[in-house]
């Protein structure tokens, strides 16, 4: 017995939105939950210079209730990372602080530093995911503020270093690492004069490392961080893409960054001169878009090794 075309476009239908609702029940309920240490290393420091272990952590869009999320951050601690590198966006509800700090206490002690993103100063809304499509995210005309000044409070009471707009010099097992960041380029907060205005203050002639560290990965911020020698650049925001196809990888990244960059190490080049930059994918999504696909919420363990090791 033939079936007529409505019933053969009708099984069809069916069987496609069986398919998508298969897929946004995956990656709403699992692989949003399945966090993942990723680790890399990079040979930046001078000849004979110890390994040191960063971690890198961004884009926590942290809610009180999240608990998964909380408990799976403070077992990074034994680690025993090094120094902590935070890319902004912690927080993701009102009541955010409460689960950073049920998330970042274990740290408390560790050398951090720290740059704002927009989900630090205002709360998430709901959006229309096709409009990432069009270019940047903007805010919402009517944003809810979110405690950054608990936050900032918590996090520099951890013993964690501010770099918004601002530069600062750490010495760990013997190397001088001289950070300098800015505060949220995706809301034109940065302001790269003062960066490199403070980095001039703290810079030292020697075995000294730069180290650039801003939220959003926008190219302007990548080439003047590299202006003004780093050797390696920090950042987040671009949640890896967060929906992705498998084998081609982000379709977006909420900034002017290559899409092929959206996360993990790669090299930033800018006239004749390069860097090793990192962007992490995150740990956390907006609670108005809670999926990840083929994009694992992640943290990342960084190696820095002597120039000339291989960096993996």
């Amino acid at each position: 017995m033939t079936r007529s075309p409505l019933r053969t476009l009708g099984a069809a239908a069916l069987a496609v939105g069986a398919v998508g609702a298969a897929t946004f029940a995956y990656a709403s309920l699992i692989e949003r939950k399945q966090f993942t240490l990723r680790e890399f290393t990079a040979p930046v420091l001078p000849a004979g210079a110890e390994p040191i272990r960063v971690l890198h952590l961004s884009d926590l869009h942290m809610a009180a209730w999240q608990r998964e999320k909380q408990v799976w951050l403070t077992k990074l601690a034994q680690l025993k990372p090094d120094l902590i590198v935070d890319t902004g966006d912690n927080l993701g509800h009102e009541d955010g602080l409460i689960g950073i700090r049920a998330a970042l206490e274990p740290f408390k002690g560790v050398p951090g530093v720290y740059v704002w993103g927009s989900n630090d100063y205002f709360g998430p809304s709901p959006r229309n995911p096709v409009k990432y499509f069009t270019g940047p995210s903007r805010l919402h005309p009517k944003p809810t503020s979110l405690d950054i000044a608990g936050l900032k409070a918590y996090l520099d009471g951890l013993g964690f270093t501010d770099l918004n707009n601002t530069a600062t010099a750490i010495e760990i097992k013997g190397t001088r690492l001289e950070f300098f960041g800015v505060d949220d380029p995706h809301r034109h907060y940065d302001d790269l004069d003062a960066a490199a205005d403070a980095l001039a203050g703290v810079a030292a002639e020697g075995r000294s490392v730069r180290i650039g560290v801003a939220h959003a990965p926008y190219q302007y911020v990548l080439n003047s961080f590299i202006d003004h020698g780093a050797r390696l650049i920090f950042a987040g925001h671009t949640h890896g893409g967060q929906v992705c196809v498998p084998g081609c990888g982000a379709l977006v990244t909420n900034c002017d960054l290559p899409r092929k960059q959206a996360k993990g190490l790669s090299m930033w080049r800018h006239q004749l001169r390069s860097a090793y930059l990192h962007v992490s994918a995150g740990l956390g999504t907006s609670i108005y878009a809670p999926v990840r696909f083929a994009c694992k919420p992640e943290a990342t363990l960084l190696t820095l090794v002597p120039e000339g090791q291989a960096s993996v």
